[in-house]
């Protein structure tokens, strides 16, 4: 069985395989190459992500250092799927940027994963309830970084950040539903106002008024590319920003320790 000791032996060959993807489509060729290297690392790192899952006895999804894991896997898949189909060259650098970040984090910051999960988290919509927002949460991220480089660099990719935004409020209207199914089991009641719900249902309606707004000013891409800057930090304070606010110390629903 793996362990938290052998994170290194399968995220540095998943990077080796992103780093090598990314600049071969830098180069615009060998994009096929470029695909499978990716698709690669991928299979790799989510190995390790299956075989933790065994070890532990439970979805890795409980800690911080847990749910980076998944956002360290998800980044580089948005990031060949949007490749794949928009064939922006420096898509897969960003998203290896991106994932490393979080790799280097989890390495420098070791955390001890007990097999244990309090009663609330063992409910069958737990793990497709994270899983669902972590992807969202990927490709909103890729989205913010695309408006982010049309703002500054000007380049047009707003087709891009559109589709990455419908699949991300997709996905996140998908993980609110799921929630709200294992709020139902667990503390018998769908929705409760919690600091966390309250700021995942204003993240969820942020992503809405930006494709409301791009639907009905679809001239209007300078203010739509700063408002998808706004959905992102939002969705912020939804993953992590909440855990230091005062309403959220010791009487949220949402906190397990």
């Amino acid at each position: 069985m793996v362990s938290w000791n052998d994170f290194l032996f399968f995220a540095l060959p998943a990077l080796a395989c992103w780093v090598v993807a990314a600049v071969l489509s830098l180069g615009g060729r060998r994009r096929l190459t470029a695909c499978l290297l990716t698709a690669c690392g991928l299979l790799v790192f989510g190995s390790y992500i299956a075989l933790m899952w065994l070890a532990l006895e439970r979805p890795p999804l409980r800690t911080m250092g847990e749910t980076r894991l998944w956002y360290s896997f998800f980044l580089p898949l948005t990031g060949l799927l949007t490749y794949c189909r928009w064939r922006y060259p420096w898509i897969l650098s960003f998203s290896t940027l991106l994932s490393a970040v979080f790799i280097m984090v989890n390495l420098l910051k070791p955390e001890i994963h007990s097999k244990m999960l309090m009663p609330a988290l063992q409910s069958p919509w737990f793990a497709p309830h994270v899983i669902v927002y972590m992807f969202a949460y990927a490709t909103t991220g890729a989205a913010m970084v695309m408006s982010l480089w049309q703002l500054w660099r000007g380049q047009d990719m707003i087709e891009a950040v559109d589709g990455l935004t419908r699949v991300g409020l997709s996905f996140l209207t998908i993980g609110m539903l799921l929630g709200a199914l294992w709020a139902k089991e667990a503390w018998g009641t769908y929705w409760t106002w919690d600091p966390k719900e309250t700021w995942a249902a204003a993240t969820w309606l942020c992503y809405l008024i930006y494709l409301h707004l791009r639907r009905g000013r679809p001239d209007a891409v300078q203010p739509a590319l700063l408002w998808q800057v706004i959905c992102f930090l939002c969705l912020q304070m939804c993953w992590w920003g909440i855990n230091y606010l005062p309403a959220a110390q010791g009487a949220s629903a949402h906190t397990y320790s």
